[in-house]
């Protein structure tokens, strides 16, 4: 299968592009929006209470979608986010994920920290009490010590990148009295966050865009106790328990990062891997690793501990595809497009 047998349709929220593709899973809220099956969508501006969508397929009319544009209730941390762009599925929560990233010139921006969820069944009844816990650059440190506590080899940090992710962001932080500072450390890596997915047993898998191996892989990171991390009481925060390396899918001479997981009916996982960053945008990333850019998508799958993955689909010319998920045996993609939605499906 390749792009060329896909067809779209187009959508709009909020003057929005999307990031990610989520299944709804509760019959009730597709039934409060006449709608016979669907998809959550994060939108990629602006604060997490904002970017929520729903990308719905009328039960009357199959074949005609609709956007609706949740309404959050998100308490104090109000429009303390942004740049929501991974969701995942447990137990009838809906996650958001920040990227945990920067401007694509640096530096890192803390209000990209955070996760965040909601009950799905809520969405159902009228505007959505969201849970939103920011983590300070706790996941920034965690993951970079798991890199190297795994023995992952990943390619060398860039000079730029350093200057402008880590050392700015850690000069202004000191700078404004920011607690948060000790947990950057030269040689970092700026960890860009953008595809999740829940495992069989409960951990979750966060596919990293950046950083990549020194083979161009792309690196996943399986980690526990993310439940915990919402409980203000007792509060603990999440540990990684895996790291793994997805090997075989990467073509010769570019580097791949993760652009979308999402999980299967049988324990397996599908994932769009690509760029590590856009063209033509100011990415002190592509500055350092020019061979990062210009990677046409592939749709690829995998399952755990063994990372071998085989290729699904090439889905060239597409360099933007942002989602992926699987309905009725079919997967459907969104790629990101210039202030509307593209939902590509056979």
């Amino acid at each position: 299968m390749n792009s060329a047998r896909l067809q779209s349709v187009e959508l709009a929220v909020a003057g929005n592009e999307a990031s990610d593709l989520l299944p709804v899973h509760s019959e009730a809220l597709l039934t409060a929006h006449g709608a016979r099956r669907g998809f959550w969508t994060v939108l990629d501006e602006g604060p997490i209470e904002e970017c929520l969508a729903l990308l719905l397929e009328r039960a009357d009319d199959p074949g005609h979608w609709f956007a609706h544009h949740l309404s959050v209730l998100p308490g104090r941390e109000a429009g303390r986010t942004e740049d929501g762009e991974a969701l995942a599925y447990r137990d009838g929560w809906v996650y958001a994920i920040g990227s945990h990233f920067g401007s694509k010139g640096g530096p890192l921006r803390p209000r990209r920290a955070f996760f965040s969820r909601f009950r799905e069944e809520d969405a159902a009844r009228g505007p959505v009490p969201i849970h939103i816990v920011r983590n300070q650059f706790r996941l920034h440190r965690v993951l970079n010590d798991a890199l190297r506590a795994h023995g992952i080899d990943t390619v060398p940090p860039g000079e730029r990148s350093q200057a402008r992710f880590i050392v700015e962001t850690t000069d202004r932080g000191t700078a404004r009295g920011k607690s948060w500072t000790h947990r950057l450390a030269p040689g970092d890596h700026p960890v860009n966050v953008e595809a999740a997915a829940f495992t069989p047993a409960g951990t979750l898998l966060i596919g990293l865009r950046f950083p990549v191996t020194t083979d161009g892989e792309p690196i996943l990171l399986e980690i526990d106790g993310i439940e915990a991390m919402f409980d203000g009481d007792t509060r603990t925060w999440p540990h990684v328990v895996a790291a793994h390396v997805l090997t075989g899918v990467t073509p010769p001479g570019t580097l791949t990062g993760f652009r979308a997981i999402t999980a299967r009916p049988d324990g397996t996982f599908d994932a769009v891997i690509g760029s590590i960053d856009a063209l033509n945008k100011g990415s002190i990333l592509l500055d350092d690793h020019p061979h990062g850019g210009g990677v046409e998508c592939r749709h690829v799958r995998f399952s755990l501990p063994d990372t071998v993955g085989t290729v699904v689909a090439e889905l060239a010319p597409f360099r933007n595809v942002e989602g992926l998920a699987e309905i009725d045996g079919h997967p459907h993609y969104v790629t990101d497009e210039d202030h509307r939605i593209a939902l590509w499906f056979r």
